[in-house]
C-alpha cells in the first residue's frame, strides 16, 4: 500500500496538525517561500514518489491571504507533488472558495464552482474533502475527480443534546436552500435525543440585493428552535429567522452552521440577544469576531476527525461509510 504522505499549507497548518494527530502520524515537511514581489513556491522537503498524498487547505480569505491566493498556492503545490511522482493527490479543504456560484442566475454569469473544478483537473488532484457545500447536486456534478461532502451531523449533534437537555425542540431551515441540510440534523438529533424534533422553514426572497418574506412556518412556541445553515456571512439571515422565532414565542434560539466567515457587520448582527448560542465548525477560524461582542456566544467545533476517518478508508481510494 503507498505510502501516506501529510501536508498543511499557510495558516491551515494547525488543522492539519490536529488531522495528522487523529491518524497518529506528523506531517510530513514542506518548505514556503514569499518573493518580494508577491509572488511564492513551495515544495516538499522528502521524496513524494509512488506516496499518497493529502494536502489540507482551507480556501477562506483573511489570515494575511486572499482566497485566490490560498487556491492558487494550493494548485501549485498539488502540481508540484504530481510532477515529482505522487501516485494520488487529494486535497482536505474544510471551506471550498467559490463553492457558492455553482449556477447561472443572471444573463452572462460565470459558474465559478465549475471553473474551479476544471483547475483542479488541470494539475492532477485525484479526489477533494470539504464540508457541507451550498448545493451538493450542483457541487458534485461540477467535479470529475472524486468528492466527498463531509456530514457535519455528526460534530454538532452532541454540543446540541447538551444546550437543548429536555426541551421541545424544532429546527428551522432560514431558507428553501437550507431545507434539506436542516432536516438531515433534525433527523440525527431526535435519534440521539431518543424524542421527536419538530420542523420548520422561514420564508425567504432575494431581488437585486434586498432580502424579503416574513412568514414563519414552524411550530415554535415554548420551543427551543435550531437554526441550520451551511454558512454565517454577515448574519442578517440567521438573524432574520432567530427574530421570527422568537417573536412566535421560541424559548430559545441556537445557530448551528458549518462555516462561520463572520464577514462585517457580523459582529454587531450576531450579538443581537435573539440569538443564544452559535455553534461553527472550524473550517474558517472566527478570527473576524475577535473582541466583538458576538465572540462569547460561539462554540467552535473541531472537524479533524471528520477527515481522518476518510484518510483511513483504504489509502483514499474509496469513500469510508458515513455515519
Amino acid at each position: 500500500m503507498p505510502t501516506l504522505k501529510l501536508y498543511g499549507l499557510g495558516s491551515s497548518r494547525g488543522q492539519a496538525e490536529r488531522i495528522a494527530g487523529q491518524l497518529g502520524m506528523t506531517l510530513s515537511p514542506h518548505e514556503e517561500r514569499e518573493f518580494e514581489d508577491g509572488e511564492h513556491k513551495a515544495r516538499p522537503l522528502d521524496d513524494v514518489r509512488d506516496a499518497e498524498v493529502g494536502i489540507v487547505h482551507s480556501l477562506h480569505g483573511g489570515d494575511g491571504h486572499s482566497a485566490n491566493d490560498k487556491l492558487c498556492r494550493l494548485l501549485f503545490f498539488a502540481a508540484t507533488v504530481r510532477d515529482h511522482g505522487a501516485a494520488r493527490v487529494t486535497v482536505l479543504a474544510p471551506y471550498l472558495c467559490y463553492a457558492r456560484k455553482d449556477r447561472r442566475t443572471k444573463p452572462f454569469d460565470p459558474v465559478l464552482t465549475r471553473y474551479v473544478a476544471q483547475l483542479f483537473e488541470a494539475v492532477g488532484i485525484d479526489a477533494l474533502l470539504t464540508l457541507d457545500v451550498h448545493n451538493p447536486a450542483a457541487f458534485e456534478n461540477a467535479f470529475r475527480c472524486r468528492v466527498v461532502t463531509l456530514d457535519t451531523g455528526a460534530l454538532f449533534v452532541p454540543r446540541l443534546v447538551e444546550l437543548c437537555g429536555d426541551d421541545a425542540v424544532t429546527v428551522l431551515a432560514p431558507d428553501a436552500g437550507a431545507v434539506k441540510r436542516a432536516d438531515m440534523l433534525r433527523l440525527a438529533l431526535a435519534a440521539r435525543l431518543q424524542r421527536p424534533v419538530g420542523f420548520g422553514l422561514m420564508e425567504k426572497r432575494r431581488s437585486a440585493g434586498v432580502v424579503s418574506g416574513e412568514a414563519l412556518f414552524a411550530d415554535v412556541a415554548d420551543r427551543r428552535v435550531v437554526i441550520v445553515d451551511d454558512l454565517i456571512s454577515t448574519g442578517t439571515t440567521l438573524l432574520r429567522a432567530a427574530q421570527a422565532a422568537r417573536a412566535a414565542g421560541a424559548s430559545g434560539v441556537i445557530a448551528v452552521v458549518t462555516h462561520g466567515l463572520f464577514v462585517d457587520p457580523a459582529g454587531d448582527v450576531l450579538a443581537d440577544p435573539a440569538i443564544d448560542r452559535i455553534i461553527v465548525s472550524d473550517s474558517v477560524p472566527p478570527f473576524r469576531l475577535h473582541g466583538r461582542p458576538a465572540v462569547d456566544k460561539v462554540d467552535v467545533v473541531p472537524c479533524a476527525a471528520l477527515f481522518a476517518a476518510q484518510l483511513r478508508w483504504p489509502a483514499l481510494s474509496a469513500p469510508a461509510p458515513l455515519d
